[in-house]
């Protein structure tokens, strides 16, 4: 197998994942990580897109296995048969020397906005990108992390991984989240800080038994998706912990800014820029003033200037400038406060509602879990804001008639839902991000008039 050839990674057990990811990366060739918990459709859409020249998998009579690669033949290895084949028997000094190639790691992007896209991050932009977070978190060599999320995502594999190795420091791995047995368990591992997002924070928070936070715990990390102020406010109530929230993306290697470790930033603020430069821009990419609302762009080490196959090429600019896609304003003291997708922006007549600012004052009633707003079709207006809401378990009749209340306290009346659902659950990426586009398949298809 060529250096520089793909290498996709169906793989579950996070250790197995972790090392063979590096090994891969370290042997000059490109890691293509793939979520092993995917249904078959989206495994082989995936492998469509990343066309690998070998394939792995830690489970060799896993049900369905063969179908989800059968194109790929005598290419398809478990971890075990493949070290075996390369190594049984056979001394060290005939083994391989290291390759001298940087390796890489290509990704899709999440797709929670429309179609996943081709990201390929060098061993370089991953080191520099982890180097910021280690220096900017504090870690040292006796730090010893926990990261409940997938490793097939970005930000576990940088800012979990890469970053704690940089520091020098360990890393719990653990298939997934759970509430019960938590704290005992940071506690039995000393663990120093937790990568999380916020549809954990939100469990921990309004978990009904106080919470015995170990005295090793630094801090617990917030990232993936926007932290809302209510869960914030109320997650630091109950544990007393910091609570670093980020903001990145795969294009950038995962971070891009970050709230200070010992500190609490501006309320609703996603942090500062940490190894990337940011600005503010119109739509026709010229930069606007503080405080202002406009596109987010970004450039830096540890940014593509391209995506796979020179898609969504009119995104870069000519400086090296990204579109990130999303809204936000820079203050007077350097902090991005992010407003939302540009795409999820509603128009009501000419008049902009950002469905974060409308969901931060839904979160802000104690008996609501989670909250989503879109825009729906409108002929007059042009579209108008709906809001979807996942009461808690113990929620009090009535829920709707609050809401609609509180709306009416705290927004424009431009900015106010015109209808409020509830909703069991919402539709989920691995990570916990809400995937807009198939809650806005639950709008009618009718459009209001």
């Amino acid at each position: 197998m060529p250096v520089g050839a793909r290498v996709l990674l169906d793989i579950d057990d996070p250790l197995t994942f972790a090392v063979t990811h590096l090994a891969v990366i370290a042997a000059g060739r490109s890691s293509a990580p793939v979520n092993p918990s995917g249904p078959p459709a989206e495994t082989a859409r995936a492998r469509a897109a990343l066309d690998p020249a070998l394939v792995l998998t830690d489970r060799e009579r896993r049900p369905g296995i063969r179908n989800r690669v059968d194109s790929l033949g005598d290419r398809l290895y478990t971890i075990d048969a493949l070290l075996d084949g390369l190594l049984d028997g056979a001394p060290a000094t005939s083994r391989p020397a290291p390759i001298a190639e940087p390796g890489s790691a290509v990704l899709l992007t999440s797709g929670s906005t429309g179609t996943p896209k081709t990201v390929e991050l060098s061993e370089q932009q991953l080191l520099h990108v982890a180097s910021c977070i280690a220096a900017h978190h504090r870690l040292t060599g006796a730090d010893r992390g926990y990261c409940p999320l997938p490793l097939f995502h970005v930000n576990a594999q940088v800012v979990g991984l890469l970053a704690t190795l940089v520091a020098g420091g360990e890393l719990v791995l653990d298939r997934r989240f759970r509430r019960t047995g938590l704290w005992q368990l940071v506690a039995e591992r000393d663990v120093t800080w937790v990568n999380a997002v916020p549809a954990i924070l939100a469990i921990l928070a309004r978990d009904p038994d106080p919470p015995h936070v170990p005295s090793s715990l630094r801090f617990v990390r917030s990232a993936s998706a926007p932290l809302p102020a209510p869960i914030r406010a109320l997650f630091r109530a109950c544990t007393g912990l910091p609570v670093v929230e980020s903001y990145g993306m795969t294009e950038a290697a995962s971070q891009i800014t970050a709230t200070p470790v010992d500190e609490n930033g501006p309320d609703g603020s996603a942090g500062r820029p940490v190894g990337v430069q940011v600005r503010i821009t119109d739509e026709a990419g010229r930069p606007l003033p503080p405080g202002t609302v406009g596109r987010v762009r970004i450039r830096g080490a540890g940014v593509i200037t391209s995506y796979g196959g020179g898609a969504a090429a009119d995104r870069f600019d000519a400086g090296g400038w990204l579109d990130t896609g999303d809204l936000g304003r820079l203050d007077a003291d350097g902090f991005l406060h992010l407003a939302g997708r540009a795409d999820d922006v509603v128009n009501r007549g000419g008049e902009l509602v950002h469905p974060q600012e409308v969901e931060a004052v839904l979160l802000g009633e104690p008996d609501v879990a989670e909250a989503v707003v879109v825009g729906r079709p409108h002929d007059v207006l042009g579209a108008v804001p709906v809001a979807y809401v996942r009461p808690g378990a113990d929620a009090a009749a009535g829920l709707v008639e609050r809401l609609a209340a509180r709306c009416a306290d705290e927004l424009a009346p431009f900015k106010r839902p015109t209808e409020i659902r509830l909703v069991d659950a919402f539709p989920k990426g691995p990570t916990g991000k809400v995937r807009r586009v198939e809650v806005r398949r639950l709008l009618d298809e009718q459009p209001v008039g």
